[in-house]
This record gives C-alpha cells, structure tokens and sequence, in this order.
C-alpha cells in the first residue's frame, strides 16, 4: 500500500489511546512463558509482539518470526534454556542477515545446544532446548542491549540464576533497566551495578497483573508533529512520568523544539510554546536510537542542522538506517552526512514536495517521515509497514485531520 499524504493547515488537537510498549510487551510475554501465573494488561498490538506471542504457543518444528528482530533474540535464549524444546528458528530475507553469533555464542557457552541452517553468525538457528548449567557469562557492552536482555530474561529460570559480566561502554543502557525492573515488578532479586548484572535463580512467582506502559518510541511521532506544528493540544495516554523506557528521553530533547508536556492520569499533553529554536542540535543517541528517525526528520522540517551520534545499532536493524536516512532525506533537497555510528543534517532551505519515500520494510522509517507532510505534501510507500509496531498509525493520523488517500500502481 502507498499513501499519499498532506493537512491542510499548521494546527493539531486530539487525544489518542497509543497502544502498549511493543518492548515491556515482548519482554513481559517471555517472562509469562516461564511463569504462567503473570498477567498482562495493555499488551501491544504490534506485529512483533503478536508473532512473539504466537511462536510461544507453537513451540515446535520450524518457527518463521519474519522481521521481529526481538523476537528472534528472546526465543533463541528461551527456547535453547527450555528442556525438550527441538525446533528451527527463521526469519524474513532481512532477517537471515542480521547477526546473532554474539548471542548464540554466549548461550553455548552457558550449555545450549544451537547450530546454524545456513550461514554461520545467522539465522535460521537449529535449537535442541536443555537446561543450561552454567552461571556465568561475558559480553561486550557495546552490543545490541537485546542480547543482553534476552539473556537476562531466561536467568530466572536457570538453576543458579546467572551473572552477566559486560566488558567496556554499555549501549542502550535504559533497555537493560527496563528488563531488569520488570523482573523486579514481578518479584525476582536482581541487581545491575558497574558493568555487572546478577539475576537470582526463581522457582515460582506469587499471582500477579503487569499493566504495560504505551510506547514511548511511538510517542515520539507525535512529538515531532507537535514541534513542526505552530498551535497544538494533543493529549497521548497510556504514559507515567517515571517510565521504564529510554525514548522517554523525548520529553526533554523536544523542550527546546517548544513543545511542552504535561502528566496527568496515565497521560501527557503536548502543548507548543513561543520559543527561539536552536540554530543545531547535537544529541548523543547510544541509550535511545530508535528515535534517531524521528529527530532527523524534526530537523529537516524545521530547517535545523542536527548532529546525531552514538546510532551504530541502526545499521543492523530493519534497514540499514542511516544508509536509508541519508537516501530519503536527501529527496527533500538536504545534504547528509553519515559514518558508521553518526548522521550530520544540513537542511535545505525549500522542501521539494511529493517525493516518495522508501520505507526499506522499516516501521520507523514510515511514520518518522509522516510528520514532515505538515509542510509538504509527500507520498509513502509501502505504508502497511507501520503494523509492525503500530498498526492503528494511519488512522490517529486522520484523526488528526491528515489526509491519507492510496495511490494505486
């Protein structure tokens, strides 16, 4: 599906119901998986979190999660430290080439027995499940902090529970301690102090509810609206002000784009102030880049030079992200910058209108651009990839008065 997409004027109201954290939802199911007796509420609607789901249930033969690259982490540790499980884990094209050979690597040295289909350091995986013995393992700290949290999610379960010794500068430190918390809220001992986590060994777990916070990530599209925006009241629920999510971190970056929030009942209002924007932003992204996107786009729309650094995760991803910013940005009329772990924007000073944007089967991709039709008209396509973590975007966005219409070709 294409779009073509535009608003007729500069102002937003509304108020939107954002659908559960696809990360504290795809982290609370494997933790539900090894105690049943957890219940969750305000679950994500997301593709990732319904192909999570649904490879929980099947828990056999070969199990195809197509581009859920968490999914693919988490059932790889779950599955391989689940006794008896004997199963083949796969993925879409994109995903056979995203590495997991640090994973697998520590997973086997934990006991797992875990062989590669196909190509070495790549899915598809063959896991023989057993119970894994050993309770120690190193890692880099600069990996992607979903090996890190896969691995902290089955420590519960082993026997002596696990201590993870990380090695060097820690990247997307609030994801770990949103896993780490979440353990926690469902009454396991952890810790996580000086590049080492220690989870203790959990035989049950007491009857308990998990309410899920909504997607901050998802939050920030909106952000991004509000600071394009010249007038806006926009109220986003389910959102706490002490959240567990790093794209929390939106909330103050966007302060000085003028847009103000407000909690109230498990909800935020985006507010614009008068403000001077700033000639350049300079952020470094290593805790939260999946908003990296979001920022740029913000920019170019706003006409700032930004530089953005710390994204050397985003070449792994859906897309090779920054490649892919660089590309689409770059059809507006900007000049980008990138090396392996930074974006530089020079925006342009007229916005080219109805280009077409390619998504590269990247949600982010999609919805970051889709603030930008503020100012100009703009096509995306292949603009069902939103259901991957946000099915209903589409719609908020008529909600809020958007002109969404198909292009067919």
């Amino acid at each position: 599906m294409n779009i073509h997409l535009s608003h007729p004027g500069n102002q937003l109201s509304g108020e939107l119901k954002i659908t559960g954290s696809k990360s504290e939802s795809n982290r609370a199911l494997i933790l539900q998986a090894l105690y049943p007796e957890i219940k969750l509420e305000n679950l994500s609607n997301s593709d990732d979190t319904q192909v999570l789901g649904e490879a929980l249930k099947k828990g056999s033969g070969t199990i195809d999660i197509h581009h859920a690259g968490t999914a693919m982490r988490f059932l790889t540790a779950y599955f391989a430290s689940k006794n008896g499980s004997d199963l083949i884990l796969t993925g879409s094209p994109r995903m056979q080439e995203r590495p997991v050979k640090l994973l697998v690597d520590a997973l086997k040295s934990l006991g797992a027995d875990i062989s590669y289909e196909k190509n070495e350091g790549f899915p598809p995986l063959r896991i023989k499940g057993k119970t894994l013995t050993e309770s120690k393992v190193s890692l880099k700290a600069n990996i992607s902090s979903q090996y890190i949290s896969a691995l902290m999610l089955i420590a519960p379960s082993l026997p002596q529970g696990l201590e993870i010794v990380l090695d060097g500068q820690i990247t997307s430190a609030p994801y770990i301690f949103m896993t780490l918390e979440i353990l926690q809220n469902a009454g396991i001992k952890g810790s996580f102090k000086d590049n080492r986590i220690l989870i203790e060994h959990q035989e049950e777990l007491p009857s308990k509810t998990i309410n899920i916070e909504s997607d901050w990530s998802s939050a920030s599209y909106f952000y991004s609206l509000a600071a394009i925006s010249e007038t806006v009241s926009l109220s986003l629920s389910n959102y706490r002000q002490t959240s567990l999510q790093g794209d929390s971190c939106i909330v103050e970056i966007y302060e000085q784009l003028g847009v103000n929030t407000t909690f109230g009942n498990n909800s935020v209002l985006l507010e614009k102030e008068p403000c001077e924007m700033p000639m350049r932003i300079v952020k470094d992204l290593r805790n939260s880049p999946d908003i990296a996107q979001t920022i740029a786009v913000t920019c170019l729309a706003l006409g700032i030079e930004c530089e953005l650094t710390g994204l050397h995760t985003l070449k792994i991803k859906e897309t090779d992200r920054l490649v892919a910013l660089k590309t689409e940005i770059e059809k507006f009329g900007a000049r980008v910058e990138i090396t392996n772990d930074s974006l530089q924007l020079f925006p342009a000073k007229h916005l080219k209108e109805d280009v077409s944007v390619a998504t590269y089967n990247d949600h982010r991709m999609a919805m970051a651009f889709a603030p930008l039709a503020l100012k100009v008209p703009l096509n995306i396509e292949d603009a069902g990839v939103v259901s991957k973590s946000y099915p209903s975007f589409w719609k908020d966005m008529e909600v809020l008065g958007f002109r969404v219409s198909n292009i067919f070709r």
